[in-house]
């Protein structure tokens, strides 16, 4: 049995069936657990998660009415099938951390980073662009779409971005300065305030012999960090700048990366 939750949640056997989940309250909770894998979740934090305020007076009562259903779904498949059990003060879903897309990510992203650590910036890199194809959309998508807006999302969206970000300086460091642009130029029209982004961008038109552009991809930052969150560019961002005034060689194609 596998678990996907980066994108729509969905529950496959082993032969590639997809389980039918139920309705959003019995989804939600799943999701929840699954985000949650191997950790016993209290109830109390089921019931925030799915309430947003004062839980109804029957709220207990529909988790306990959705855990059972999510019990007999896992029960119907013995192939290793998860267990989902009763551990005060809460539930707890047992289950082997490599049949969820989520944790699969999660050690692809580490191994890439320790490659990148190492030197190895070809290798880090293939890692890193295996463990961000596992993602289908945003995680739980579907869930994201009734309403549902738990901070583990945000969480996990923020370790997508971060990821990405790692495989993008392990590009510039193979030289692919030039493929990455396009890439980076949506990036940084999606999320205008994420200063790592905006240095890549700056970096690959600068060796791609863009240095004008470059620059208006600062004043643009500049602008978007001032209008939004009222504060000047960070010192790397700002170093940056300078030394792409100045044609500092520090900042040109890495020799190992050049051809």
């Amino acid at each position: 049995m596998n678990f996907s939750v980066l994108g729509s949640l969905e529950v496959t056997d082993d032969k590639g069936g997809q389980l039918e989940l139920g309705g959003v309250k019995q989804r939600a909770i799943l999701g929840y657990l699954v985000l949650n894998a191997n950790k016993v979740v209290p109830t109390s934090r089921i019931l925030q998660a799915m309430w947003d305020g004062e839980p109804p007076p029957t709220a207990r009562k529909m988790v306990q009415n959705a855990v059972s259903g999510i019990r007999r779904l896992l029960a119907g498949h013995h192939d290793l099938a998860p267990a989902l059990q009763t551990r005060p003060p809460g539930y707890q879903l047992r289950v082997a951390t490599g049949t969820i897309d989520l944790f699969r990510f999660r050690s692809l992203v580490r191994e890439g980073r320790e490659a990148i650590t190492a030197g190895a910036a070809e290798q880090g890199a293939e890692q890193l662009r295996e463990a961000l194809s596992l993602w289908r959309g945003r995680a739980l998508a579907d869930l994201v779409e009734t309403g549902i807006c738990w901070s583990e999302l945000a969480a996990i969206e923020d370790e997508r971005l971060s990821a990405l970000e790692d495989r993008l300086d392990a590009e510039l460091a193979c030289g692919r300065h030039r493929e990455i642009t396009p890439e980076l130029e949506v990036l940084t029209a999606t999320e205008p305030l994420r200063e790592r982004l905006c240095v890549q961008f700056m970096l690959a038109l600068y060796r791609s012999g863009r240095q004008a552009d470059a620059l208006t991809v600062y004043r643009r930052t500049r602008g978007a960090l001032i209008d939004g969150l009222g504060l000047e560019p960070g010192r790397g961002l700002q170093e940056l700048h300078q030394r792409i005034l100045e044609h500092d060689a520090t900042i040109q194609v890495p020799v190992l990366a050049s051809h």
